[in-house]
Order: C-alpha cells, then sequence, then structure tokens
C-alpha cells in the first residue's frame, strides 16, 4: 500500500502539523528534496523516523526551523554562525554547532553527539508547517536509507508506503539536491556536505572550508554508500557497452541506443542538479544492470553533484565510515 499525496492547502497543512504534534510523520517538500519529518522534540517521533526509513541510529538528521530565534534556541551560534545564517537563510545551508545547554531536540536526532545540524528551509510549504506545528522538525530526506532521495511526491509514495501518516505535494523540488552542510565547532569551519551553495559561496563569508577531519559521521549524507540506485552506478563513462544505460551530460554523447537520460544537453550544471535524482530513478526503472555516468565537471555545483554519484557508486555493504 502507498499514502496518497495531498495538495497542501492551508486545512492540509494544519492536519499536517497536527498529526507531527501526536507524533506522526509528515513528508513535505523543500527547495532542495522531500523531507520526512517528525517532532524533533519527541524521542518516540524520532525513533519512527529512523525505523520508517531503516536509517542507523548513528547517522544523524538535522532539525529544520521556521526563525532564527527557534533555531537559536536550538544551537549555540558564534560569529561565523551569524554570518552564514544571515547571508544564506532561508536557504539550501545546514550547519553544524554545539548543542545549546537547554536545547529541547531529541539525543537521538543527535545521535549522541555534542552538535546539532540546523536548517532553515527556504520553501512556503515547509516554513507553513514548522510555523503551524510549532516546533522544530527533524527531517532526512523522505526515501528508504541509503536509497535516491525523493525530488516529488511520487518518489516518497513510492519509497516510503504507508510508513509517513501524511504526503504534503508541493511538486517536483527546485534545487534537486541535499542542503550543503558545514561544521562550526572549533577553529576552522568545515565542508561536511557540498551542495548546491558551493564551497566558493560560502568562502566569501566565512574564509577558507576545510574539508571533514576524519571517517567520523558528523552529518548527514557521509555515509560512503548513499543515494543509491539498484543498478550499478559506472562513473566517468566515454562510451556504453551494450545493457548499460546512460547518463549523459552536455551536448557530445557517445553512440548508444538504450536508456539515456541527459541530465544537461547544455551542460548547466544547476540544471543537471535539479535532474540528478529524477533521472537515476528513470533509468533504475529501466531494469539495466548498469548506469553509466559521463563525467561532470569538478567545479561550482559540479562538487555537490560528484559526490552525490562517487557514494551512489561506493561498494554496496560497507559501513560507511
Amino acid at each position: 500500500m502507498t499514502r496518497t499525496p495531498v495538495l497542501p492547502d492551508q486545512d492540509a497543512i494544519g492536519r499536517a502539523a497536527g498529526v507531527l504534534r501526536g507524533g506522526g510523520l509528515v513528508a513535505f517538500p523543500t527547495e532542495t528534496v522531500y523531507g520526512l519529518g517528525g517532532d524533533a522534540t519527541n524521542d518516540d517521533a524520532v525513533a519512527r523516523i529512523f525505523a520508517a526509513k531503516g536509517r542507523p541510529r548513528f547517522n544523524p538528521l538535522i532539525s529544520h526551523v521556521a526563525s532564527l530565534d527557534m533555531a537559536r534556541r536550538l544551537g549555540d551560534f558564534g560569529p561565523v554562525a551569524e554570518r552564514l545564517t544571515e547571508a544564506f537563510w532561508p536557504g539550501p545551508l545546514t550547519i553544524v554547532v554545539p548543542r545549546a545547554a537547554r536545547c529541547p531536540v531529541s539525543l537521538l536526532a543527535s545521535a549522541g553527539l555534542d552538535t546539532i545540524a540546523i536548517r532553515m528551509p527556504d520553501h512556503p510549504i515547509a516554513h507553513a508547517l514548522i510555523g503551524r506545528a510549532g516546533r522544530p522538525l527533524a527531517a532526512p530526506s523522505a526515501n528508504p536509507s541509503g536509497g535516491i532521495s525523493p525530488t516529488t511526491a511520487a518518489h516518497v509514495a513510492e519509497g516510503l508506503g504507508e510508513r509517513v501518516d501524511m504526503i504534503l505535494d508541493g511538486g517536483p523540488c527546485a534545487l534537486g539536491l541535499e542542503s550543503t552542510v558545514v561544521a562550526l565547532v572549533g577553529g576552522v569551519p568545515r565542508l561536511l556536505r557540498p551542495g548546491t551553495l558551493t564551497r566558493a559561496d560560502l568562502e566569501r563569508i566565512c574564509g577558507p572550508l576545510a574539508d571533514a577531519a576524519d571517517n567520523a559521521v558528523q552529518a548527514p549524507g557521509m555515509l560512503k554508500s548513499h543515494y543509491a540506485p539498484d543498478a550499478m552506478l559506472r562513473l566517468n563513462a566515454a562510451d556504453v557497452a551494450a545493457g548499460e544505460a546512460l547518463l549523459a551530460f552536455g551536448p557530445d554523447l557517445p553512440p548508444h541506443d538504450g536508456p539515456t537520460e541527459n541530465l544537461s544537453p547544455s551542460g548547466n550544471l544547476l540544471e543537471a542538479a535539479a535532474n540528478l535524482f529524477a533521472m537515476l530513478r528513470r533509468l533504475d526503472a529501466s531494469g539495466v544492470g548498469t548506469i553509466a555516468a559521463m563525467p561532470i565537471p569538478q567545479t561550482g555545483i559540479g562538487e555537490a553533484i560528484n559526490d552525490r554519484l562517487q557514494r551512489a557508486a561506493a561498494p554496496r555493504g560497507e559501513p560507511g565510515l
């Protein structure tokens, strides 16, 4: 059985907020991907998120907020956090900061860490839902753990069935890649997960960014194997073998008469990011054993696209550390 998505009018948003206050789960759109939302302050609701996704509990969740006041009740904001949120919130930026002394968010959502990941989404439905619920929402991507992230309500229904209590259908996500994650703990800001908000965008505000210090899972999206289709994914493909599907980029495609999706015929990286997960899903549904992915430039948003492709292509069954 699958849950039927509903249009997010004021009545539906009010009912969804009631579901959340009662400890239920609601899938909702953001500008990045669809989130599987639960009351971040409710231990049982957070546990339901992990169970619905089949997500390992050492993998922390992002707490989504509707205002800076709400965010500051959750984490300790230093000067760099203030500058970054002033520049990029609401938007596709998650910051990891020390938990506030009286942080109400479940420790399970932080995976036992003394830090918390916080984001203010730039989407009217997400903003209205958080506001009506009156509490931060823990919300990873609304799909089974490790699989392709959902960018439409139909993707959520297909992946989660009735493990979610309600799905708000806000149409396709505008950006199509999860948020950029920056850790602001200790001395040097660290880029934990690239996204459509690029390294260059961030460094104009906070100065040079270091990469993640070690293999510890400090934030969502850091598992080595993640975002994976059922088919194997072959990266940087210059040709396509018989029986493979092609995930193309740009105007010059290798000869191929099998299933093909082009992330951006014009070579536009923003268009490619928005199309990535939906096109991976369509190629995977064709039943091929392997998807050959053409090279993506490692510049700007290309860093984030390549991050997702590399994790999608990683050997399955690894611990992800």
